[in-house]
């Protein structure tokens, strides 16, 4: 009986490895989503995107916290995230993790979203705002709801950035069913996030956007500083496609939201 009893599960046993091998087979020769074709032959990546996730407020695993304005209570809280940063922590020099700590004690006078000023790369793709992709074979561009910022990337005219800006200046290619963008050029003064986040005007971003379903791409984001950070760092995420009838970019030209804040001091006083 015995005997019988340890025949019986080594069978079971054989048969479960072999039924997950085949599973494993089968998944593997799955082959990968293949985007619909532009006609010039390119994976099709037009429409428009936004991230669903909590990056905007930090990039790194963070927990609910209380509004940094009393008045606005519950509604200005900043959500819990897991965070996008691959490997957890961001590789700072130690002066430089100083200065992080500082942007965030100051975050209301500091952070350039405070003044609509142009969010930078990457974090225009992940603020709580949608973006419209727009191919076409010598150019494509992003069209970024927030500020109205608008990003060219040039596919075959390509060329070292003729001078620093917010958005850098990017060069684009295509691997496979990956479009790849290659930015340099920025000034500096961008942030990451909300979180005090930083780079400087030495910063190299590679972008990698890739068709994981026919509503969804993989954002993949190399982060390169040597005057902020010890090494090379990766954050990702899913980007999901506004399918709702009649999507569109709208306008949220926020200058005019912060004239006072940033002109307010300037106006001339009633009597002087």
């Amino acid at each position: 009986m015995r005997n019988h009893l340890r025949s019986v599960t080594t069978v079971t046993a054989i048969t479960a490895a072999g039924l997950l091998l085949a599973v494993g087979t089968v998944t593997s020769q799955t082959p990968a989503f293949k985007a619909p074709r532009t006609p010039d032959g390119k994976p099709n990546l037009n429409g428009i995107w936004q991230a669903l996730n909590t990056a905007y407020w930090d990039i790194e695993a963070h927990s609910a916290a209380p509004s940094p304005v009393l008045a606005l209570g519950a509604s200005g809280a900043i959500p819990g995230g897991l965070g996008v940063v691959e490997g957890g922590a961001i590789p700072y020099k130690p002066e430089a993790l100083a200065k992080k700590k500082e942007n965030y004690a100051n975050r209301l006078k500091l952070d350039p979203e405070i003044k609509c000023y142009l969010p930078g790369v990457p974090r225009a793709t992940y603020m709580p705002f949608p973006f419209q992709i727009i191919e076409s074979p010598k150019y494509i561009m992003m069209i970024h709801e927030y500020a109205g910022a608008v990003r060219t990337i040039y596919m075959d005219d390509q060329k070292e950035a003729p001078a620093d800006s917010w958005l850098g200046w990017s060069n684009g290619r295509w691997e496979g069913e990956t479009l790849v963008v290659d930015t340099r050029g920025f000034n500096g003064l961008a942030w990451f996030d909300r979180a005090g986040n930083f780079h400087s005007d030495a910063l190299h971003v590679v972008e990698r956007f890739t068709a994981r379903s026919p509503d969804t791409l993989m954002y993949e984001v190399t982060i390169e500083d040597p005057n902020v950070f010890t090494r090379p760092w990766k954050m990702s995420m899913p980007l999901y496609r506004h399918v709702e009838r009649n999507a569109q970019i709208l306008e949220f030209r926020c200058v005019e939201f912060v004239e006072d804040l940033i002109y307010g001091h300037l106006r001339k006083q009633l009597g002087k």
